[in-house]
């Protein structure tokens, strides 16, 4: 039987295999990619018995050297010009179940990051580990409803790694890929296949990561 608090507790993930993973774990899961306003989902779903609100899903790597696999849990998440904060208590347990997550700042994006060099200068003017596109709006809505939040966030694509032509052309709004368009594009573009393979292996690594997070991160938080 799941833990009550569990049930109290929304966690918004980016894509709809997030969702599932997460859904395996708690109830409550808001998926933005189904294309709703996430701001005003969340704002609707938030009844008096929430205790929290949970940022989860895989980002992209900002500090050199972390790897696809690597955990991020959030000391606060950055959204232009504002320092939006997560919960202490809740992210130190968060750290303590989680083998080898690190501690440090998420920046918020309304667009992804696809190259290396924008990588490096986001990470030069920010200071930011990682970066995503809904940790900012979790955090924002958390701060409004005046409830804790926490982000976790798996890198997928290390801040060295840029994502080639066929995998821009081919990518979804909703994360998956269209392989009639890859297909197309390695046509045209046949050197992106080997940097292709190193990002089917880095989302790999990503996915088999957040599985296990997923199973161990529901009783570091809400407790109580």
């Amino acid at each position: 039987m799941r833990p009550r608090t569990a049930q109290t507790l929304i966690t918004v993930v980016g894509l709809p295999f997030e969702a599932r993973l997460a859904g395996n774990a708690y109830g409550r899961v808001i998926c933005s990619s189904k294309g709703q306003n996430l701001e005003a989902s969340l704002a609707h779903t938030i009844t008096s018995e929430c205790r929290g609100l949970i940022s989860l899903g895989v980002a992209g790597g900002l500090l050199p050297n972390l790897a696809a696999g690597a955990c991020v849990v959030g000391s606060e998440v950055l959204w232009g010009s504002a320092r939006l904060p997560t919960d202490a208590e809740w992210s130190q347990g968060l750290l303590q179940a989680i083998p080898n997550s690190i501690y440090g700042t998420i920046v918020g994006v309304p667009v992804p990051i696809t190259y290396a060099e924008a990588k490096h200068t986001l990470h030069t003017i920010t200071g930011a580990l990682a970066v995503d596109m809904e940790s900012h709006i979790v955090a924002s809505v958390a701060a409004e409803s005046r409830l804790p939040c926490v982000a976790i966030r798996v890198i997928s694509d290390p801040a060295e790694r840029s994502l080639p032509q066929a995998a821009i052309t081919a990518m979804r709004p909703n994360g998956t890929v269209n392989i009639a368009k890859m297909a197309l594009s390695l046509a045209t573009h046949p050197h992106d296949l080997l940097s292709l393979v190193q990002i089917a292996r880095d989302a790999f690594a990503a996915r088999v990561a957040l599985s296990h997070i997923c199973t161990v991160f529901g009783s570091s938080i809400g407790q109580g």
